[in-house]
């Protein structure tokens, strides 16, 4: 029997991102020969998936790609532990997909996940293998393709030693780097859901309107006070939402709106995604 060592085991785990005691039998079993170790366990993934599919994928990673100063793509590629999502082969599938998907021009998730990546080989087959490799479910989440006068992003890390959990692509009228970045930052550190209150479906705005009322005869307020106040309460709950109306975290004394007003520029959209959140 091959004698296995412990950096054998690691540099086959960095490799492939399977599990220790998976790696250790793996190069057990090949006698100490990696590729196949590494097709060994190639087999034991792809005899697993249908068991990963149930298990959740709740790590991963934010990944950018950008074609030119108008045109820019984020999406989000989810595994299971964060020791995937710094394993170099599933950044590298990220960026892979991002690229095809911003050059490809395709619509949605489903469309993306269906088209043709490689010769006879689908995103979603290239997907597959690589969890069939690594040993852990892997799923496209969501991508955002931007196309506009300027379209720029910002990425941040969580733990300076795992790639970017938090992507925001915004678009701008005309070409301004610093004020898309100021936004782009603000939006990743507070989290806006809309651009402005007109954009907050109707439903949102009734539901919070109904809380804000039953708290407000809770606690005997005048018949007449309470429409107004439930107004004012609804209001200051939903303009934290909307990033026109929130303040500028470098500078609290103006609002977004005003930064942008006094730049002369206007967001067009935004999008903001965190691993693992909605």
């Amino acid at each position: 029997m091959a004698n296995v060592t412990a950096a054998d085991v690691k540099r086959l785990r960095e490799l492939t991102g399977s599990g220790m005691m998976d790696c250790k039998n793996a190069l057990v079993d090949a006698e100490g020969d990696f590729e196949k170790a590494v097709e060994t366990l190639r087999l034991k993934g792809a005899k697993d998936v249908g068991k990963r599919a149930e298990r959740t994928a709740g790590n991963g990673l934010v990944a950018e790609y950008f074609k030119g100063e108008g045109d820019g793509t984020l999406l989000e590629l989810n595994c299971e532990t964060d020791f995937v999502a710094k394993n170099e082969s599933f950044i590298e599938l990220a960026d892979k997909i991002t690229k095809f998907a911003a050059e490809s021009g395709v619509a949605d998730v489903p469309a993306l996940l269906g088209a043709e990546i490689e010769p006879g080989k689908t995103v979603q087959a290239l997907i597959e293998q690589n969890s069939a490799t690594i040993g852990e479910k892997l799923e496209l989440r969501r991508f955002v393709h931007f196309t506009g006068a300027y379209v720029a992003s910002y990425l941040h890390k969580s733990d300076p030693q795992l790639p970017p959990t938090t992507g925001v692509l915004v678009q701008l009228d005309k070409v301004d780097p610093q004020v898309a970045r100021d936004v782009a930052q603000q939006i990743a550190a507070m989290a806006p859901k809309y651009l402005t209150f007109e954009e907050i479906p109707a439903d949102v705005i009734e539901k919070e309107r109904a809380l804000a009322e039953t708290k407000t005869r809770e606690e005997g307020k005048p018949e007449a006070a309470i429409a107004k106040i439930v107004d004012g309460r609804v209001n200051a709950y939903l303009r934290d939402f909307v990033l026109l109306e929130q303040a500028f975290v470098k500078d609290n004394k103006k609002t977004i709106a005003k930064l942008l007003d006094e730049a002369g520029v206007k967001v067009e959209r935004f999008v903001r995604f965190k691993v693992g959140q909605a």
